[in-house]
């Protein structure tokens, strides 16, 4: 297999999407792996990659009808390349994730690969693929919180909401979708931003209220500053409706373009596109709301990455 039939059998470019999820999830419950944070999002890319090499292997009939050109139907990669790259890269995930936090990680890492593997061998082309791939983003989330579904919970389901709108779309890529399916996928870009706005709301009214300052209680050396913490809520602020609006301007644009035109496959397939790719400014924004402003610039700029790597190597 050479690395461009690799690289194409694994989306490699939205594999770039992967890491934003586990870290969203780290964010919120507070970092509860420490150190070892850094295994959570190599986890969560090792999966993703599995999902799409498992993926062609089980699509291979379908692809040798709609997309010849794909890896495994052209004859670059045999189906047991891809089934074979499929199983080690399950392994290299749940291995990772037993490094980030061993018994309690895997809680969550296990049931989030067999989402994986039921989703590509078994569901995806019924009326349960929506909710299961949902579900496996989702559980990506909780991977990263360390299965706190207390605090990553709204995390997830924002997440989950943006997945599930775009694995609907993504069904009509080769012929076209219908009204209700992109009516759908622009419902769940809403709910996923509303989501991540709710939250950060909630958060910075939390940390306002935290620690009132009275004439009873002046500010000490030790104490916070009032200033700097309420210029840190203002600049996290900033940052969360930033990645906010550009997550509406790329994806909400795109499957408005799609619920305008759902029978023209070529907007369609641009609007799955962006979806995909598009997950990032979400991530970024709940980054943000959770006190992580640069981790979420840096998660925007992994973004631009991917955008530009699609045009070599195609997401979808």
């Amino acid at each position: 297999m050479r690395p461009r039939d690799a690289a194409e059998l694994v989306r490699l470019p939205a594999a770039l999407t992967a890491p934003g999820d586990s870290l969203a999830g780290a964010a919120a419950a507070g970092w509860p792996y420490g150190g070892r944070t850094w295994a959570a999002p190599a986890a969560s890319v090792c999966l993703y990659l599995a999902g799409m090499a498992l993926n062609d292997f089980a699509d291979s009939d379908l692809d040798a009808f709609e997309r010849p050109e794909r890896p495994v139907p052209s004859g670059r990669v045999a189906p047991f390349q891809a089934l074979g790259t499929a199983v080690a890269l399950s392994g290299a995930g749940l291995s990772l994730a037993a490094v980030a936090g061993g018994t309690r990680a895997l809680r969550v890492a296990v049931p989030l690969t067999a989402a994986v593997w039921t989703y590509d061998l078994w569901v995806q082309r019924t009326a349960a693929g929506p909710a299961v791939m949902a579900l496996a983003r989702g559980l990506d989330v909780l991977l990263g919180a360390g299965g706190d579904t207390r605090r990553a919970a709204l995390p997830a389901l924002a997440v989950a909401a943006h997945t599930a709108g775009v694995t609907t779309l993504s069904r009509g890529e080769v012929s076209g979708t219908t009204g209700r399916a992109a009516a759908a996928a622009l419902t769940g870009t809403a709910t996923a931003a509303a989501t991540a706005a709710a939250l950060a709301a909630t958060r910075a009214g939390t940390a306002a209220g935290a620690r009132p300052r009275t004439a009873a209680a002046p500010r000490t050396a030790a104490a916070p500053r009032t200033g700097t913490g309420r210029r840190t809520r203002v600049a996290a602020g900033i940052a969360t409706g930033a990645a906010l609006a550009g997550y509406a301007a790329t994806v909400g644009r795109a499957q408005l373009a799609a619920l305008r035109a759902p029978g023209h496959a070529p907007t369609v397939r641009a609007a799955t596109g962006t979806g995909v790719r598009g997950v990032t400014g979400l991530q970024s924004a709940l980054l943000a709301g959770a006190g992580a402003p640069v981790l979420a610039g840096a998660l925007t700029a992994l973004g631009g990455l991917a955008r530009v790597a699609s045009r070599k190597v195609s997401p979808t």
